[in-house]
């Protein structure tokens, strides 16, 4: 029969489990999660050999990964008197790494695809004046334009979307839970 103690360690390993499948879906590897679940549930900052003793990870794979999840602001340094080792501790706020997440990832979709967008819309519309475009092509050219001009409406909806997530908007219309303190 399992004790107290094992059943606290138990419901942390699942949850733990979770995160590192969850952020996986994310594009973020398994290790990651676990790394970041350990930290979620230590009450102190954690210096890497101490994060290395509890999830058996070489430190290249540690600060790799320590170094991923501050990026990410899931994980924060942390300063402490006295102590000359780097000190981290994950994000507790989720409602606040969902944010940050995500707004990163759509800022950088939205400047790598809308530059790309741009350029693709210039050079079909040159081809337009283009003499020796056929019927068929012109009609391909045009409907290409189309489709451009709709994901650019989606681009402009996506940045409307990350900035009301950066600046608090959305929570007016989707708030956060009373959460305790």
């Amino acid at each position: 029969m399992m004790g107290s103690s094992e059943k606290i360690e138990q419901a942390r390993q699942d949850y733990i489990e979770s995160l590192a499948e969850t952020m996986e879906m994310y594009g973020l590897s398994p290790s990651m999660g676990r790394l970041f679940g350990i930290m979620f549930f230590h009450d102190e900052p954690m210096t890497l050999d101490e994060m290395r003793g509890l999830t058996g990870m070489s430190k290249t794979s540690m600060s790799t990964g320590v170094r991923a999840l501050s990026r990410l602001k899931l994980v924060h340094k942390k300063w402490q008197k006295g102590v000359r080792k780097d000190l981290y501790e994950a994000e507790h706020d989720q409602f606040r790494s969902f944010v940050d997440f995500f707004s990163q990832l759509w800022e950088k979709e939205i400047e790598l695809n809308q530059k790309t967008l741009k350029k693709a819309e210039k050079n079909l519309t040159n081809l337009l004046n283009d003499p020796e475009l056929t019927p068929d092509e012109k009609e391909q050219v045009e409907s290409d334009l189309s489709k451009l001009e709709q994901a650019q409406l989606y681009y402009t909806w996506l940045e409307k979307l990350a900035h009301s997530f950066e600046s608090g908007e959305i929570f007016k219309h989707v708030p956060i839970p009373n959460q305790k303190e």
